[in-house]
């Protein structure tokens, strides 16, 4: 699983349901009643705005951590240090893909801050709506997959109860402690992850510290 590191300071206040959410998880999986213990420090953090979290998602897609710094430094240098819509549309294509942006990702980009600018994505409504019709209208940009928009649930609006099973990293870790490293379906690890409601976020966070200890950040 690709990690996307930011430079920004991280919110270091755990979300309010974090705690009860691992009391419960524990009482009720006996996986991860040894699992939260073990890996219990650290929690969830969120960092950035939702356009910058986006944009960050597709700088980094199918490239290193590393590379996906260097090209954001300069996609920053270009945009004056303030990546927002505006000032990524003020860029031409030209200029994008000296920053080091393919082609394609040039036009994600653009299209993230093309429906961002006009309106078309209800961003100022999203506090309210169900986590699916968020993931739909994400879904309608070029370059933003189910993955990426459950990502952005988990990571920027910490909503308590994704389940992303299109991510490599937690059907892994549901192989590796529930499965004794056996191949897992899909089905197997939603039925293992209906033990997780309504907390499925903070399973799959720990799900992810069990394969690798260093949190996941995005």
């Amino acid at each position: 699983m690709t990690k996307v590191v930011e430079q920004a300071i991280f919110e270091e206040v755990a979300p309010e349901y974090w705690e009860h959410a691992c009391a419960e998880l524990m009482k009720h999986d006996r996986i991860l009643k040894k699992l939260i213990p073990k890996h219990g420090s650290g929690f969830l953090k969120t960092r950035g705005d939702a356009f910058t979290t986006l944009a960050r998602a597709i700088v980094g897609q199918q490239i290193s951590v590393a590379a996906a710094q260097t090209v954001w430094n300069r996609v920053l240098l270009a945009s004056k240090n303030k990546v927002n819509p505006k000032n990524i549309l003020s860029l031409s294509i030209e200029d994008l893909r000296a920053a080091g942006l393919s082609g394609r990702k040039v036009e994600y980009i653009r299209d993230l801050a093309e429906h961002f600018d006009s309106g078309r994505l209800h961003a100022n409504q999203w506090k309210g709506m169900e986590d699916e019709a968020i993931i739909k209208e994400l879904c309608e940009i070029r370059g933003i997959g189910r993955w990426t928009a459950e990502m952005f649930l988990m990571f920027n609006m910490i909503r308590p109860n994704i389940l992303p099973l299109d991510d490599v990293g937690l059907i892994k870790a549901i192989s590796l402690n529930y499965f004794s490293g056996e191949p897992v379906s899909r089905h197997e690890a939603r039925e293992v992850a209906a033990n997780w409601a309504p907390w499925r976020t903070v399973a799959t966070w720990y799900m992810w510290r069990s394969i690798d200890p260093a949190p996941v950040e995005y």
